[in-house]
């Protein structure tokens, strides 16, 4: 099935990358150039895996994982394959969020400083919470086979938009995160002066929101959705299923799908009632 708009997608696509890629890039020029390094011995050194790690996972990798099931040369793989890879990077990025947020209390714990007093600190603590409940739920329900599908159809919407609002959230709390790392180890010169350092900062926290940018608007676009497969399963209102009844359904979008199935439940339900009016209308007779 070809994807309305492919180009437009692929030239979207192609700039998330890059400017996600450079995100990354920047954040370890930045520990590496005018944060002395990395390490992991409870110094400032510790601290600075958290910015890498948080734009590496929790920005960039995130941010893939939510558009994977966009990419059109992947919608002939199966939906448990694209399952397994989304349910990964989702994986990779919640671990390295939480070393991150490890180095973070290692750091301030040697250092005899306050943990959890910022704004950036409690949404950030929320979002990874919220992150990892999204990526139990996700695994429990959509990865595995037992759950029913009844409870996938219910929870699908709210994983969907969980999903995003979390990343909005990710995305809003890195830069609360570097605003408060610049105005605290800034002193001379100072961060109102446009010190070399803040001004790359504030260019790497306009690349972390230009990504997230084009991450919204890839996933929020309609004709670049994965379309169903042909074997999937139509839920009636009554409860019962009917595999493989869009194999033999042409392939409409927006209403006409919705028409067509609506005419499909009409037409099953038609036929149970008459089956019951034949049933009723033999039991009568004896």
């Amino acid at each position: 099935m070809a994807m309305e708009g492919y180009w437009r997608f692929l030239a979207l696509l192609g700039s998330a990358l890059l400017v996600g890629f450079l995100s990354v890039i920047f954040a370890l020029v930045w520990v590496l150039h005018y944060r002395e390094g990395l390490g992991w011995d409870g110094s400032a050194l510790e601290f600075n895996w958290h910015p890498v790690l948080m734009v590496t996972g929790f920005v960039f990798i995130q941010g893939i994982a939510i558009i994977v099931y966009r990419l059109p040369w992947t919608w002939k793989c199966s939906k448990l394959l694209m399952k397994s890879i989304h349910a990964g990077l989702n994986a990779v990025a919640a671990i390295l969020a939480i070393i991150s947020v490890v180095a973070v209390f290692e750091n301030h714990n040697v250092n005899n400083i306050a943990n959890m007093y910022s704004l950036h600190s409690w949404v950030g603590l929320i979002a990874v919470i919220c992150y990892l409940l999204q990526l139990l739920s996700g695994f429990s329900v959509f990865l595995l086979p037992w759950a029913p599908l009844s409870l996938r159809a219910f929870l699908m919407p709210i994983h969907v938009y969980s999903g995003i609002v979390i990343f909005g959230t990710v995305i809003a709390t890195a830069l609360m995160g570097l605003t408060e790392k610049l105005i605290f180890s800034l002193r001379d010169p100072a961060y109102s002066t446009f010190p070399p350092e803040g001004v790359f900062v504030n260019t790497l926290g306009l690349l972390i929101l230009v990504f997230g940018a084009l991450i919204f608007w890839i996933v929020t676009r309609p004709q670049w959705k994965r379309p169903k497969e042909p074997n999937s399963t139509i839920l009636h209102p009554n409860g019962g299923t009917e595999q493989g009844a869009r194999g033999s359904m042409p392939a409409y979008s927006g209403n006409n799908m919705d028409k067509s199935d609506s005419e499909l439940n009409n037409e099953v339900a038609a036929r149970k009632r008459n089956l019951a009016l034949d049933e009723a209308g033999q039991r009568s007779t004896m």
